[in-house]
């Protein structure tokens, strides 16, 4: 039987000035709730990680940890992306906690399956996914690129949780080792299954945003998307040399036919022919080369090792309290 945990909430913020006010009490309310039925222990914290915002998150942030204890916060030197603030957060107190729940700020992610999620370590689970039960409150196009999404990755031969995004519950012991994987190019959803022990899921109702607006437009979605394949999966470049090849045979079979036809005298002079074939193997040739540019600027940014996150501030004291580059 495991010990009752602490638990350590991490939040990555982005301009969220708007939501932070309403969304915070609720987690905090939810830390007490569990305290008080005995799930977690009193040390459990919520930590907020400011991504560079240019509003006043920081600052509200600052200001709820300085009215309850419960409230820590870091903050990076500028905006690196969601998955580096998520990362930065585990990687920030993974010694200091048993379990982490990664959540987003906005309030759409059902708080109260952090109840299911604690009690499904309890019965022995390292990781346990928030999984969306529904995508109705999305929009038609939304749900159907996501389903998509979500379909090609796992065709790629990527491992990832169909409708699981960045709402999940680790252990310390994952933590762990999760802290060995060094790439740049980080896609959690994909990085988080690679590294195996026992997991399950839990699965809850994904509502509107209480304030704010997205700051996931459709490009920042779409960029998701390529770095999920591309940081998980070779099989795009597989299917470059399969098309290759395939195109190669096509080719010589043209030119076959042509010199067949050559030889009964029955060629017509004329550009139809010769600018479709060129128009298309110049449109193969440049799509595998943008997919094998992308291959590349990823080893490239990998080569260089530079860090994922530096955190500039805390609303805390640590032993080594200078910004720290990983």
């Amino acid at each position: 039987m495991r010990k009752t945990p602490v638990l350590y909430i991490v939040i990555p913020c982005y301009n969220e000035e708007k939501v932070l006010p309403v969304t915070a009490p609720l987690f905090l309310d939810k830390i007490y709730a569990l305290r008080e039925k005995g799930a977690v222990r009193d040390e459990s914290r919520i930590l907020f990680v400011d991504d560079g915002s240019s509003d006043d998150t920081w600052k509200i942030i600052c200001d709820l940890a300085k009215k309850d204890e419960h409230f820590i916060g870091i903050s990076q030197s500028r905006n690196r992306g969601h998955q580096n603030a998520v990362l930065a957060g585990l990687m920030e107190v993974r010694g200091q906690c048993d379990i982490t729940v990664s959540i987003d700020c906005d309030g759409q992610d059902d708080i109260n399956a952090i109840d299911e999620m604690v009690a499904k370590y309890m019965e022995g689970f390292e990781v346990v996914y928030g999984v969306r039960s529904s995508r109705e409150t999305d929009t038609f196009f939304k749900r159907n690129t996501a389903q998509l999404f979500y379909r090609i990755l796992n065709w790629m031969g990527a491992e990832v949780v169909y409708n699981h995004a960045d709402y999940r519950l680790i252990s310390s012991r994952v933590l762990n080792e999760l802290a060995d994987f060094k790439e740049v190019n980080i896609f959690l959803r994909g990085l988080v299954p690679l590294v195996g022990f026992k997991s399950t899921q839990v699965f809850y109702e994904r509502h509107e945003r209480l304030a704010g607006k997205s700051h996931y437009p459709l490009a920042k979605m779409l960029g998701l998307a390529v770095d999920g394949i591309t940081s998980l999966s070779v099989k795009p470049i597989r299917m470059i040399s399969a098309l290759g090849f395939a195109v190669s045979i096509l080719s010589f079979l043209m030119i076959v036919w042509i010199v067949a036809r050559f030889l009964a005298g029955a060629t017509v002079q004329g550009w139809a022919s010769t600018c479709a074939i060129v128009c298309f193997v110049c449109g193969i040739q440049l799509i595998c080369t943008g997919v094998i540019g992308e291959y590349i600027g990823k080893i490239y940014l990998e080569t260089k090792e530079r860090p994922r996150y530096i955190i500039s501030d805390r609303t805390y004291e640590t032993e080594n309290s200078d910004s720290q580059d990983v």
